[in-house]
């Protein structure tokens, strides 16, 4: 196993920045302002000038530094994520995916639940049912058949985001299955995902004006036997294409969202990870 200090062995901690030249504002339907995090295209931006905390916890968490308007941190038993009061979706999902969690006993559950930790308004079934538009998991269901509570906390609505249905079972899925493979052949791995909006009119669903991604984004790390990351940007209507055409570098998601991921990383061992892209490293 290699030594990148007991630090990030002992728990994954994510340094979240939203960059101040990605950071505007945009009008929905429903006329509100809400916070975008990326341009009217999906592209490479610099990202500037960013400050890092000292402010690490010491268990299984995150050390956030977002508008704190626009951002609520819960932990479940599986992922951590920051849900954003604005939008009724999460900035971002993380969890740590073990090679023992890809597989359990616990079955699916096929059914969906309001967050009651959040605060009104906020996603609800009714939102979802008859609007096209499909439950499109950030942590999926998948990876959480070793607990029940862990199934149970992954249909709550706050890990969840309207998502095309050809996407969800499609190209996301297929992300979503090699995630499992490559936690089972490297041991674990980390992933973050959440959704990308751009810098225009969002379309939304429901009466609480949920809101609709145009994008989303995932990034995952593994540790052994050598570092590597990969990167990946899908349109929300992207689902039969392969993934290969939407594989982006950590550097290049870190652009196009704003977040400063795995910054506690050794500064060499992330420059290196980060900037490369090469999924020949993850076969």
């Amino acid at each position: 196993m290699i030594d990148l200090g007991n630090k990030l062995m002992r728990k994954f901690v994510l340094f979240i920045v939203i960059c101040p030249g990605l950071h505007v504002s945009c009008a929905h339907k429903s006329g509100h302002r809400i916070n975008t995090f990326a341009s009217s295209e999906i592209q490479v931006y610099e990202s500037g000038q960013v400050n890092q905390s000292e402010d690490i916890s010491e268990d299984f968490s995150y050390a956030i530094k977002l508008d704190q308007s626009n951002q609520q941190v819960l932990k479940r038993t599986a992922y951590s994520l920051s849900y954003n009061p604005e939008i009724l979706l999460p900035n971002w999902v993380a969890w740590r995916l073990t090679a023992e969690h890809t597989e359990g006993k616990i079955p699916r559950d096929n059914a969906y639940y309001e967050d009651e930790s959040v605060p009104f308004p906020r996603a609800t079934n009714e939102d979802y049912r008859g609007s096209g538009w499909s439950h499109g998991h950030m942590c999926p269901a998948a990876d959480n058949k070793w607990d029940a509570e862990a199934m149970r906390e992954s249909n709550l609505l706050t890990n969840i985001c309207p998502q095309h249905a050809s996407l969800n079972t499609g190209l996301w899925n297929t992300i979503e299955r090699d995630c499992r493979k490559w936690a089972k052949r490297y041991g674990e791995v980390y992933i973050v995902c959440g959704p990308v909006l751009l810098n225009r009119e969002h379309e939304t669903i429901g009466e609480n004006n949920v809101v609709v991604p145009e994008a989303f984004f995932k990034v995952v790390l593994r540790l052994n036997p050598k570092p590597a990351a990969i990167g990946f940007i899908v349109r929300n209507n992207e689902g039969k294409k392969k993934k290969d055409q939407f594989i982006n570098t950590v550097d290049d998601v870190e652009r196009i969202t704003g977040i400063d991921f795995f910054p506690f990383l050794e500064d060499s061992i992330e420059d290196m990870v980060e900037a490369s892209s090469n999924i020949e490293d993850w076969q």
